[in-house]
């Protein structure tokens, strides 16, 4: 693009003519998993104030509402590894109570598929996307769970699950084809090899009763696994006429250096990361597809992302063979103002990518890495990674992805190299309006961020709001639900006779910009 950028300042042209994508709503999904308080005490608490006669915490389904989530992925994770899903429906006083070896927790199966169909009904109808377990179990047992869950009536697992209250089938149209297959730590582990064969003969079964399936393969659990590239290419090799869809996922935390301190520079470029994970998977994709010379298209279900401080005390599974406690505090990452402003920035790239990533789940959605925090018969709050999401999943959804032409100044990363200083996506949407999402990444300077409109928008007006703090280190708390929060963005500027707006970013901030 020929034009001055200096250190200081960056420059977006939004052209209507070239687009990337729809956007597919799948892509503001989130996660559900059995582990820690995820479910019970956060979306499902009688005797809670807000609990209605389900025991679903009214509070919470507000704040999901609020949110914009889609799709939610349940059971899991690597909770669904070891799971019977038959100990989740049926009387709940007759339900079993179970080890979880993933998380080192007992399962009380309380709550389960039935309470989670009806709980997405009430949260306004959220697309429901099912893991199978292929760790401890297999092919029948995906079968029997279909049959359960999509058979209208008139047979033995249908008819079950109509006398246990549901009626009408549950007509689930995506599923996990098992989670992370790939990971050494996984139940049930197995190689590309196994796994592909596996899976296959899933898919295949699983659409002779119901053809017209979405299906999710298990990708790399990770963009650093010794196995990635050659696990995609095994598993898609095996499995590619068959599915829909090849997982990633990916969680991200400033790094540790010698010196004691977080390599925050690399962190906030975790973006960097993310974009060149999808464009490998969608690489192998191709290659496969040109390979088989197959017309088939498969895309990517990013459905686990975050930032996660994994290595931290919050994450540290219970231990001992007497240790089994129910619903612990597992994995209750509190987010800084730095955390929302990377958190943002994924955001951003899964947009950007929208032609090749037709879902994504952010992991998790109450409590654990969550957006969404609760205190057992006290509040709901939000924590900084609520406000991007919300505001992206407002202005995004239904739009279409501008391919983005974007200039701007550069800076040195211990793990990425030189990466840009700003990252940038422009949305319009399916009112004619055009959204703006930018990322400034710099640790201590502003950036001036021009944004060229595409002719004949002739907007008249311009919204701008900032997540920002001079304390990149706040974070919303029991104790201060709202110490980080959206402000507008007065600097922002726009001239509707030529096109042009203008906007400061403050260092570390995440900014949404509305023209209508």
């Amino acid at each position: 693009m020929a034009q001055e950028v200096t250190a200081n300042k960056a420059r977006l042209v939004v052209d209507d003519a070239f687009e990337v994508a729809p956007v597919n709503n799948r892509l503001f999904g989130s996660f559900v998993e059995h582990l820690g308080r995820c479910v019970y005490t956060g979306i499902y608490e009688p005797g809670h104030p807000t609990a209605d006669e389900d025991g679903f915490r009214q509070d919470v389904i507000d704040l999901v509402r609020e949110l914009g989530a889609t799709t939610i992925r349940y059971p899991g994770g690597n909770f669904m590894s070891g799971y019977r899903w038959e100990d989740g429906v049926g009387p709940k006083g007759q339900r079993p109570r179970r080890l979880d070896l993933a998380w080192h927790s007992t399962e009380t199966n309380e709550f389960g598929l039935h309470e989670m169909v009806k709980w997405l009904d009430k949260c306004g109808g959220n697309e429901l996307m099912e893991a199978a377990n292929l760790g401890t179990r297999g092919l029948q047992e995906a079968l029997d769970l279909l049959e359960y869950s999509n058979i209208p009536s008139g047979t033995a697992l249908s008819e079950q699950r109509r006398a246990n209250g549901a009626d009408k089938p549950f007509d689930i149209r995506m599923w996990c084809l098992g989670n992370e297959m790939d990971g050494p730590w996984q139940i049930g582990h197995k190689s590309a090899e196994d796994y592909g064969t596996l899976a296959a003969s899933v898919a295949a079964g699983m659409r002779m009763m119901d053809p017209d399936l979405e299906l999710v393969v298990c990708g790399s659990s990770s963009h650093e696994m010794d196995t990635f590239g050659r696990w995609e290419e095994t598993v898609l090799e095996k499995t590619y006429e068959a599915v829909n869809f090849i997982s990633c996922h990916a969680y991200y935390f400033p790094a540790l250096k010698e010196d004691g301190t977080r390599d925050m520079g690399s962190f906030l470029a975790s973006g960097v990361d993310m974009d060149g994970f999808i464009n490998d998977v969608a690489a192998a994709i191709d290659a496969t597809k040109a390979r088989l010379k197959s017309k088939h298209e498969v895309y990517i279900s990013f459905d686990e992302w975050n930032v996660w401080y994994q290595h931290d005390e919050p994450s540290k599974n219970p231990e001992g063979i007497g240790n089994w406690p129910v619903a612990p505090r597992l994995l209750e990452d509190l987010y800084s103002v730095a955390d929302a402003v990377v958190f943002g920035d994924l955001m951003i790239t899964l947009l950007k990518n929208a032609d090749r990533v037709h879902a994504a789940s952010l992991a998790q959605l109450v409590n654990v890495i969550a957006p969404i925090m609760t205190e057992p018969n006290g509040p709901a709050w939000r924590q900084t990674t609520f406000y991007p999401f919300a505001v992206t999943a407002e202005y995004a959804k239904g739009g279409t992805v501008l391919e983005p032409k974007l200039a701007s100044g550069t800076y040195d990363t211990a793990k990425y190299g030189e990466v840009p200083v700003v990252n940038s996506v422009a949305v319009r949407g399916a009112d004619g309006t055009v959204s703006v999402f930018v990322v400034n990444r710099s640790l201590d300077a502003e950036q001036d961020f021009e944004i060229k409109l595409p002719e004949g928008l002739f907007a008249k007006t311009v919204t701008a709001q900032t997540l920002h703090d001079d304390d990149l280190l706040a974070k919303n708390t029991l104790d201060n639900q709202n110490r980080v929060v959206l402000h507008d963005n007065d600097t922002a500027s726009l001239d509707g006779e030529t096109g042009m707006a203008h906007v400061v970013l403050p260092p570390v901030s995440w900014t949404a910009l509305h023209f209508a």
